[in-house]
């Protein structure tokens, strides 16, 4: 898959909501697939994943606020506030349901529609995405509470950043979102109770290398009715949710993994998924 060519959108535009004006592109043919992108990244960073996807599914890749072709508002970033956003956003682009596929960021925003909308996510798919604050390895909190436009300096000389200003409608807005997205990153917040709300079907995918801690992703996993008992000779005790840790790959690769679309799409195309409860 690494040697897919890149997609061509279908269709591509700007559909506004609570003063945000959201840049979109519609890939292939299919049930709707919601795609959300990590923090710091753009529509972009899931290449040649799209092409993948496309094949089978109709893909709405969108740039979140701030992000990618999606100009910095003068609102906060904050996940909730953007799930209410993109349920308006996929009304005005007359889809009633899809699934939705969010990696990082873009899974906190996917877990949040899902929880806020839940008659609008039929399949879920979050990818490197916690349920808690806590869920992050330690040292990973000090690092997430020094995000701000103090490092754009040294950050403007990454490719992070080469990919956002090539884009973006206004690349000197980039040391104003760190600062949005270091407020976010120290807000402190547990779905717990939320999560147990899930209609489901929903699966986690981790990397072996990932940045939260393995008892979180356990949790999560147990919260959705996974890993709680055997399943049974018959699968009679199957959670119809899925979790899947891909082996030697790290939070920051997740999305260029080329065992990300293999992985996920049996759980996308409906493959049985036990007749336990959720």
């Amino acid at each position: 898959m690494t040697g897919s060519p890149p997609s061509t959108p279908v269709r591509t535009g700007y559909a506004a909501a609570n003063g945000i004006s959201y840049y979109y592109e519609i890939h292939g043919r299919g049930a709707p697939l919601l795609l959300l992108h990590g923090g710091l990244g753009s529509t972009g960073m899931f290449e040649p994943d799209i092409s993948a996807l496309a094949k089978g599914h109709e893909v709405i890749a969108l740039d979140m606020h701030g992000h990618g072709r999606t100009a910095l508002g003068d609102r906060p970033i904050d996940y909730l506030a953007m799930a209410d956003d993109l349920a308006e956003v996929l009304a005005q682009l007359g889809y009633r349901t899809v699934d939705a596929l969010g990696y990082s960021m873009g899974g906190g925003v996917a877990l949040r529609l899902a929880i806020q909308h839940p008659d609008l996510v039929r399949r879920l798919v979050l990818v490197s995405t916690p349920y808690a604050q806590n869920g992050f390895f330690p040292e990973m909190l000090p690092q997430h509470a020094a995000l701000g436009a103090s490092m754009a300096p040294m950050m403007k000389q990454t490719p992070l950043y080469g990919a956002y200003a090539a884009v973006a409608p206004k690349p000197e807005d980039f040391p104003r979102l760190l600062d949005r997205m270091g407020e976010w990153m120290r807000t402190s917040y547990d779905w717990t109770d939320e999560v147990k709300t899930l209609r489901g079907p929903v699966m986690l995918v981790y990397g072996d290398a990932d940045m939260f801690r393995p008892e979180h992703i356990v949790r999560f996993y147990q919260l959705l009715g996974g890993a709680l008992r055997d399943a049974g000779w018959q699968r009679e005790h199957m959670s119809r949710n899925r979790l899947a840790v891909l082996p030697n790959v790290t939070h920051y690769e997740m999305a260029a993994s080329p065992a990300l679309v293999p992985t996920v799409l049996p759980f996308l195309d409906g493959e049985p998924t036990g007749s336990g409860t959720p």
